[in-house]
């Protein structure tokens, strides 16, 4: 993968177990494979982004398989956009620990013979969420990195995904070349509707307005509606701690939750967006 310089913007280049460009600027490969491309100076915590305990929560939920409708279809409209594109450069914006990253890139592999293979990149501000990823998804390229200030070169990416990732409408026009894809998924109306009756007295639906991104005309634009039952006090206690709804709730809370089976109305946005001239 060729990234930026966070700091000069110069491309990096590969020397030893390191990026390192003109500049003199060095950043070490960790043994995990990834890189961190977040200096210290653009920090706004110690740890920024997700924590372990959130990720692990992720990360166990994810791979429960209660998510993948939705990853399905995020790869379903991938591979339609992609289809004309030769070895497509696909970054996953606020990848997390690499689910919806991973499973994309073998839905792509699957379509490409080895002359088209896809580039695939996954960034996330969370170093926590990204040692997992590289640890475990060896085939993808994941770097520590700010979504608003992002190591890539102008023009550079066919496809970006962004899955309840935040970002900046520039930064997403400077790295997304012309005639290419931003392929966003943002909550619907119902989503998670029944956990929030059990914690609000009067809970609020999502927005269901599209967002409108400046640079970029909308392509499509689907609902997703499921439904998912949780019979294992883990799956319930994953689900909270990896949203911040955990925030808001008693013990007391919790323990009731725990103790039943949980049924909910999974709801998403999926938006494709072309990157126009």
């Amino acid at each position: 993968m060729n990234y930026l310089c966070p700091i000069c913007a110069r491309p990096l280049s590969a020397q030893d177990k390191s990026l390192t460009c003109d500049q003199r600027h060095q950043f070490d490969l960790a043994k995990e494979g990834y890189v961190n491309l977040l200096p210290v100076q653009n920090k706004k915590s110690k740890n920024p982004g997700d924590n372990k305990e959130m990720m692990q929560a992720r990360r166990e939920f994810l791979d429960q398989g209660f998510y993948q409708s939705l990853s399905d279809t995020v790869n379903n409209i991938a591979q339609q956009a992609l289809t004309a594109v030769n070895a497509p450069n696909i970054l996953d914006l606020g990848c997390g620990e690499g689910y919806y990253t991973h499973r994309l890139a073998l839905a792509l592999a699957a379509l490409n013979d080895a002359n088209t293979t896809p580039q695939i990149a996954g960034l996330d501000i969370s170093k926590s969420a990204i040692r997992y990823a590289a640890k475990r998804y060896k085939t993808i390229s994941f770097c520590v990195a700010s979504a608003y200030n992002t190591p890539f070169a102008d023009a550079s990416q066919d496809l970006v995904t962004r899955i309840y990732a935040p970002s900046q409408d520039a930064e997403l026009a400077r790295i997304i070349k012309t005639e290419g894809y931003l392929l966003t998924v943002t909550p619907a109306a119902e989503h998670l509707f029944e956990l929030k009756q059990k914690i609000y007295q009067t809970p609020e639906k999502h927005d269901m307005k599209i967002e409108d991104i400046a640079g970029f005309e909308l392509i499509e634009q689907q609902r997703l509606t499921d439904q998912i039952t949780l019979t294992q006090a883990k799956d319930s206690k994953n689900l909270l701690e990896m949203t911040p709804l955990a925030w808001k709730m008693s013990d007391e809370q919790k323990a009731e939750i725990y103790a039943a089976d949980l049924t909910l109305t999974l709801d998403f946005n999926i938006t494709l967006y072309k990157r126009t001239a």
